[in-house]
């Protein structure tokens, strides 16, 4: 992710800091944090490089540095589009939070979206839409009156959806998105949600899909009740999620923030939330989810039901 400030605003720390990334480029990024800083002297109020401060600093090996460059990110910018949060929890300075600043995820995919199939399909190996639309077809052949693609994105799933969905419509928190979405022609409706504090006043889906979007959720409780209430009676929910590895959980909470800015999640976990919601689990696969860093990432591909007690 890049800063979504690249200048400064000052042209001297401007060129310290082109400087400072060359260094850090060539393998020395204690010189390149020296170099910010100085840069920073002259552009005391630029979060964006103090972000990239503790992202050179916590390289050089320097994490106290690190934290306190991120805090002063946090500070200057509270929204915190670049996610210095998520930077001081990896580190032990923060606390861990339920899911990511929103104002990060929006930012990252706003970013990312004119490459993102490219990057997701071309280099990452990602199937994630196919696994999913597989799992649902073994589970319930036939057609959907209405499915509901939270996180669409560029409309990867949708692709998968259009054809067994009389209506298909989708939500993501990405403006740039949803463009790139709304482009291919295949929703019937496009909105603009954040999934941490979703709610949904349409009728009643048959089918509800999240292809590999609870990595930028955390906590699921909440959008797991969400679902249900969206869903008719017989619907399915569909979703899949990064797993932990052994000895990964951290604070027994079920799931963990990843050095990637991911969350994984524990099957127990997965299990546990369905079942407090009223699902049963109608099939639970695992599976590589994508490649990162030439290594593979396992996941779940679950599906759900209503319970007949729920």
């Amino acid at each position: 992710m890049k800063p979504f400030q690249a200048s400064s605003g000052d042209l001297t720390a401007d060129r310290r800091a082109d400087f400072a990334e060359m260094l850090g480029a060539s393998g020395d990024p204690t010189a390149a944090a020296e170099l910010l800083l100085g840069a920073l002297e002259l552009a005391p109020q630029w979060s964006a490089g103090w972000f990239r401060l503790g992202e050179m600093q916590e390289a050089a090996g320097q994490p106290e540095q690190a934290a306190q460059a991120w805090a002063m990110a946090l500070r200057l910018e509270p929204a915190d589009r670049l996610g210095a949060a998520l930077k001081l929890q990896l580190i032990g300075k923060a606390p861990a939070a339920a899911g990511p600043p929103s104002a990060f995820v929006e930012t990252l995919f706003d970013q990312y979206a004119a490459t993102f199939e490219e990057s997701l399909v071309g280099k990452l190996g990602y199937r994630m839409p196919e696994f999913l639309d597989q799992a649902i077809r073994s589970v319930r052949p036939g057609r959907f009156s209405l499915a509901v693609d939270l996180g669409c994105g560029t409309g990867l799933m949708g692709e998968r959806l259009r054809p067994i969905a009389d209506r298909l419509e989708g939500c993501d928190i990405s403006a740039a998105m949803l463009k790139q979405a709304r482009a291919k022609g295949i929703y019937d409706r496009l909105v603009k949600a954040d999934l941490q504090d979703f709610a949904f006043a349409g009728p009643k889906a048959d089918l509800v899909v999240a292809a590999d979007v609870f990595i930028y959720v955390g906590a699921l409780e909440g959008i797991v009740r969400t679902v249900a209430g969206m869903l008719s009676e017989d619907g399915l929910f569909a979703f899949s999620v990064e797993t932990l590895a052994d000895g990964e959980l951290a604070g027994g909470n079920g799931f963990a923030l990843r050095p990637s800015r991911r969350y994984a999640h524990s099957q127990g976990y997965v299990r546990d939330v369905l079942a407090a919601s009223g699902f049963s689990i109608l099939s639970l696969d695992s599976t590589i989810v994508r490649h990162d860093r030439h290594e593979p990432i396992d996941g779940l591909v679950v599906v759900a039901g209503k319970s007949s007690t729920s």
